[in-house]
Order: C-alpha cells, then sequence, then structure tokens
C-alpha cells in the first residue's frame, strides 16, 4: 500500500462532492449489531480502514456479514462466537483499533460478559477509558485489569440493572456503549451529562427502532427504560460533519468554487456559523452547501474589538476534530485568531510543519496557538511532512493543496484510516495529488 501523497498546490478546484458517512456512527452503529439475532441493514457505511477493520474482527467473531454493496451491509448476530473473543487472535486485531471498545456495551448487555483491550488509534494524548469502565460498574459489572497482556475483562453476576448515573465527562464512546449496555439491563438507567452529538442521537433512535426504551434523545439527560430482547432494523449513517468542515475550509485556502452535495445540513449545528467567524462565505442551498471561489477571507473579532478565539467543546459546541482545519485555514485569513484546544493535549502538535511551509503561528502551549493570518501575502511553501493523526494529516493536506511547489505527505495510513478515497475525490475537483 502506497505510504505517501505527492501533492503540487496551487490550483483552484471546483465541482461537486459527496461526503462519506460518519465514521465515528458506524464504529457505534456497527458495534450495536451485536445487541440482537436478527438482521440489521446499514447504509451509508463509509469504506475507511477503521470501520472496515471492525467490521472484519465482527466477522471473525460469529456474525454474518453480507456486504451488498461499498457502502450497505447486512448483520447477523445470532451465532457469536464467546470464545473467539477470549483468543489472543482477538486481542491482537482488536488491539490497533480504538473502535473496538464500542462492543463491550453490547456483549455485556447480550451475553453478560465482555473484553476490552487497552486502546489503539490516535496518539493525541490519553484517551481514557474510565467513563465506560465507571458506567458499567452502575449497572452492576465487574472487571479485571490483566496488566500482563493490557486486558480488562468485565462480567455480571446476575445480569445488569439500571440505576442513576452522572458521567464525570460527556464522553461520547462513554456514553454510547453504556446506553448500549443499559437497553438490556434491567429496570430504568438514568445517564446525566450525557453526550447528545448527532452521533449518539441516530444510535438512540436506532435502539428504538429496534424496541428499546429510550428518551431524552437530543438532551444530555437520557432516560433508558430495560427491555428483555431487541430486534432488526434499517439504518442509514449521517454524512460525515468532520468531511463536511475539511471540505469548507479547503475550499477557502485553495480559493475554490466547490459545492458539498447532501451535506446532512440540519445535523451540523454551529460549523458553518465557525467557519463564518474566518470570513468564510457559504451559501446552505437546501441541503447542500455552497462555497464561492473567495480571494481573501478576513477573521472576525469579538464586537468589544478583541481577537477571536475558537475552542472545543461537548457537543452542542464545536468539536475538537476540526479545530487543526480551522487553524489551518486561518493561516491564509486577513487577522488573527486564538486556538484553544481543550479536550486532547497533543493534538496541536502539528503545526511545527505549518510553521516550515511559512505560516505564522505562536505554539503558547499544548492546548492554545495563536494564528497571524497572513492574507495570501506569503503562500504556504511546499515541503516534506508526516502525519501524526487522522485530522492533522488532512490539515497537512489542505495546507499542501493551498501551497506553492511540491510537498510529500508520509504516513497517510493515518489519512485513510478516516478519508474514504480522499485522493480521487480530490483529483476530480482539479487537484494534483496522486499516491506514491
Amino acid at each position: 500500500m502506497s505510504s505517501a501523497f505527492e501533492v503540487r498546490g496551487g490550483n483552484r478546484l471546483k465541482g461537486e462532492i459527496i461526503p462519506q458517512g460518519a465514521k465515528n456512527e458506524a464504529l457505534q452503529i456497527i458495534s450495536a449489531v451485536m445487541l440482537t439475532p436478527q438482521k440489521v441493514t446499514i447504509t451509508n457505511i463509509p469504506d475507511i480502514v477503521d470501520v472496515n477493520l471492525l467490521i472484519e474482527l465482527l466477522g471473525d467473531a460469529g456474525v454474518k456479514i453480507n456486504r451488498i454493496s461499498r457502502d450497505t451491509c447486512e448483520f447477523q448476530a445470532d451465532a457469536v462466537d464467546l470464545k473467539y473473543l477470549e483468543s489472543p487472535e482477538f486481542k491482537k486485531k482488536s488491539g490497533k483499533l480504538r473502535g473496538s471498545v464500542m462492543i463491550a456495551g453490547p456483549l455485556l448487555a447480550r451475553f453478560g460478559r465482555a473484553f476490552i483491550p487497552k486502546p489503539g488509534g490516535d496518539k493525541i494524548g490519553r484517551r481514557r477509558l474510565d467513563t465506560h469502565i465507571i458506567g458499567f460498574e452502575k449497572l452492576g459489572a465487574r472487571f479485571v485489569y490483566d496488566a500482563d497482556d493490557n486486558y480488562f475483562r468485565l462480567e455480571t453476576a446476575g445480569g445488569l440493572k439500571g440505576t442513576y448515573m452522572l458521567l464525570d465527562e460527556p464522553s461520547v464512546t462513554g456514553t454510547a456503549n453504556i446506553v448500549m449496555a443499559a437497553v438490556l439491563a434491567e429496570g430504568t438507567t438514568t445517564i446525566y451529562n450525557a453526550a447528545c452529538e448527532p452521533y449518539l442521537q441516530q444510535l438512540c433512535k436506532m435502539l428504538n427502532r429496534m424496541g428499546a426504551r429510550i428518551s431524552g434523545v437530543g438532551s444530555n439527560l437520557l432516560s433508558i427504560e430495560g427491555v428483555k430482547e431487541l430486534g432488526g432494523c434499517e439504518h442509514s449513517m449521517l454524512p460525515d460533519m468532520i468531511e463536511i468542515g475539511s471540505f469548507i475550509g479547503l475550499a477557502a485556502m485553495t480559493q475554490s468554487e466547490i459545492t458539498i452535495k447532501n451535506a446532512g445540513v440540519e445535523n451540523l449545528g454551529i460549523i458553518p456559523e465557525k467557519f463564518r467567524q474566518l470570513g468564510i462565505q457559504l451559501e446552505i442551498q437546501g441541503n447542500d452547501i455552497y462555497i464561492p471561489s473567495q480571494d481573501s477571507y478576513e477573521i472576525q473579532t469579538f464586537l468589544d474589538g478583541s481577537i477571536l478565539t475558537i475552542s472545543d467543546h461537548p457537543w452542542p459546541g464545536f468539536t475538537p476534530d476540526l479545530l487543526s482545519i480551522v487553524l489551518v485555514v486561518a493561516t491564509q485569513a486577513k487577522g488573527s485568531v486564538m486556538i484553544h484546544q481543550k479536550m486532547f493535549e497533543s493534538r496541536l502538535f502539528f503545526v511545527d510543519k505549518l510553521i516550515d511551509m511559512g505560516a505564522q503561528i505562536v505554539l503558547c502551549d499544548p492546548h492554545r496557538a495563536v494564528v497571524i493570518g497572513l492574507g495570501r501575502q506569503h503562500p504556504l511553501r511546499g515541503i516534506t511532512m508526516s502525519s501524526p493523526d487522522i485530522r492533522a494529516g488532512v490539515s497537512l493536506l489542505i495546507a499542501a493543496l493551498s501551497a506553492e511547489g511540491k510537498s510529500t505527505i508520509q504516513n497517510i495510513d493515518q489519512i485513510d484510516r478516516g478519508y474514504q478515497y480522499i485522493d480521487e475525490r480530490l483529483r476530480k475537483l482539479g487537484a494534483d495529488i496522486k499516491r506514491v
């Protein structure tokens, strides 16, 4: 497999692009098929490494999988092999994929035991599993940590029991995992400080179609009345809001005219508004987003004239996954902005590469960076660089597409983990990008 992108920047792109299905939703929804022995059909599945690995993992564990097309799959978990889930093969494979933690809730609910490897995935600081495990414990599960092979073993004596819990953080994956465990628990579970991202709302709606009784969907207070069993259903993923934000940023940086089709506009929350604060024009046309070609864009200030700060926050605040995109886009704006990454401590450590490309950025500490927009007076210049995580990888790709000269981006399997056929799709818009 190719391990680098070679990009020649400076082309103005033009055309339409359709966002893939949401990666972060897919990992939860596909795990939920383990909750029922009946058939579940899922459409708009993104064809990306992380999601395909999870599907493969379920297949290895005995789930019947019928891949109808590239983005549609039928799952039937009527013969799950619990012995495989204790095997060294499962430990090795699931350890590579952070999303594998999501099958713990369904397994615990349906079979009374589950296994969680110590998480892999992005190197962006500590990604704790405490919220998941404390939630399972409150539902009545016991856990043992095996330090020799970095493995959590969870089991219940006499099934899970509904309870009240206040989460220490509104973790999206933590909330999803606890919800999936609670739907089959005895009695009522109340989760306060629950995450309420659109992905989580999608999961709750799907579980309700399967026969679960979840109320409060879309708020941070969920109430789940346990049921005895769940049935099959059909479900379609939302478009990926991170990809949509990435394309808005790409259009602005490369002075391109791009239409993002089928963007699921009602589920984007504050995202379009944050790009408008950077001075980017965009028009919502039905369910599409049209970004006209702009020669320049100017960052707004606060009403009192002070420097704009853009920070991440749990939904309905701004998603941390788009901060690296906003940071890159700000390098060519007029004006300055403070980027404050509150939720992860190493996500800004790719800015050294942007500085090497000629951007003016002051990294204040692991959480904050001030970007001094160059207003296109000095275009970025192409360099060779490596991608540290999925979102930084795409930010560097956007920088390279706007830069003068040739850039080489190494370690692109990080980008492939989250963005399907990104090079092919950008070439259709006129980008000069190839795998080498």
